[in-house]
């Protein structure tokens, strides 16, 4: 994997050790297989108690047997799995970033007890029901609402594009109590629960190895004490994103530096023209010093980006910054390595059409590029040009 600033060097003993053995357990167990599971478009679920007993689902949270690791190390894990495949970096994230995360942050004494020791164990499976099928850059749309009715509440509504829906045990979701101009309460909601309904979507082109679902909710009646205590408002799930945001920041850089990697192997074995590697030809070596330019600009700034957080500085907008560029340039990464191994390029055999059908959908989700640029356009000017 480059690493150019040799960027490791500031990495304490812990990070370096959990990152290798995420990359020895990608190598071993991801790797071999996810191709399959990309074509046949099935999730590894044999996966989940590897991964939860190398304490990598909600890794960075403390307590309640999660692994407590600083915000490198975290973003380490995330990278790792994302070399792998970006639905194994997206499966780890939402269990933790977007589930475990806010119940640990959010939720009371009796939820956090309830449900994290058994997410680190990957006994529970938990999704996030934030994004609905109208409302996708606009959550604060959103029309899932909750009607209180003395000791429960009652929820009606759908959800869109939610990561783990049906493998999910439990669903975060997210309604506006009273009515469509309420205010936004997060509830977390048991899938066995009478009126609800995960639906897989099919004829998917990019993330092919995740369980994407549409939620439906009619009726689905829960006590009140399954609403998350400690938040109210759109900070709640916007919170969320932003720590999924970090973890992708991070997983990009994985998922460019596999297809960087397998660039210059196939470069250099490549003949061409007179019997030489095209990797001796400038154009592609060209191609190669502007990739490996655009990945040591990712890993720098999730480094700084990661010491901001770990001294609580770090800001939502800084968040979108470094979401922002490093989705896009992973993305633009897949494409010139797809270039460079031409035909070759397009098969399974090779990881870099995988990744970069991946990378389209993770250069959407979490914020689109444009969003992400209105943000960055709106802190600079103090003007909003969302509407």
């Amino acid at each position: 994997m480059p690493d150019f600033f040799d960027v490791s060097r500031h990495f304490t003993p812990e990070e370096r050790a959990i990152r290798d053995t995420v990359r020895a357990f990608v190598d071993g167990r991801v790797a071999p297989s996810v191709g399959d599971h990309f074509e046949k478009g099935t999730f590894p679920t044999e996966l989940i108690p590897e991964m939860a007993g190398l304490g990598l689902l909600g890794c960075n949270l403390h307590g309640y047997g999660c692994a407590g690791l600083s915000e490198i190390g975290y973003g380490l894990v995330m990278q790792e799995l994302e070399r792998g495949d970006s639905g194994i970096r997206s499966f780890a994230s939402v269990q933790g970033g977007l589930v475990m995360y806010p119940i640990h942050t959010f939720g009371s004494d009796a939820q956090k007890d309830r449900y994290l020791p058994k997410m680190a164990k990957g006994e529970i499976i938990g999704c996030f029901g934030l994004t609905e099928p109208d409302w996708g850059s606009n959550p604060g749309g959103m029309r899932t609402v909750a009607r209180d009715d003395g000791d429960s509440y009652v929820l009606n509504g759908n959800k869109r594009w939610i990561t783990n829906g049906n493998l999910a045990h439990v669903a975060l979701v997210w309604a506006k109590v009273g009515g469509p101009d309420g205010e936004v309460r997060g509830f977390l909601v048991p899938t066995d629960t009478k009126g609800f309904e995960a639906r897989l979507i099919h004829k998917k082109m990019s993330l092919r190895a995740s369980v994407t679902s549409e939620l439906i909710l009619e009726d689905v009646r829960i006590p009140k004490d399954a609403v998350l205590p400690g938040v109210r408002g759109m900070k709640g799930p916007l919170s969320c994103l932003t720590s999924a945001r970090f973890g992708i920041a991070w997983g990009v850089i994985g998922a460019a530096s596999a297809c960087f990697d397998c660039a210059v192997d196939y470069a250099k074995h490549r003949v061409q023209f007179a019997g030489k590697p095209i990797a001796s030809h400038q154009i592609v070596q060209a191609k190669l010093a502007e990739m490996l330019t655009q990945i040591t600009n990712m890993q720098l700034l999730a480094l700084e980006l990661s010491r901001l957080k770990s001294e609580h500085a770090a800001r939502p907008v800084q968040v979108s910054l470094v979401k922002r560029h490093n989705a896009r340039a992973a993305l633009e990464i897949a494409r010139v390595c797809r270039d460079i191994l031409g035909g070759n390029g397009v098969t399974l055999e090779y990881p870099v059409m995988r990744h970069m059908c991946n990378l389209e959908t993770v250069f959407t989700y979490e914020g689109t590029h444009d969003i992400h640029t209105l943000i960055l356009g709106q802190e600079i000017t103090g003007i909003a040009a969302f509407e």
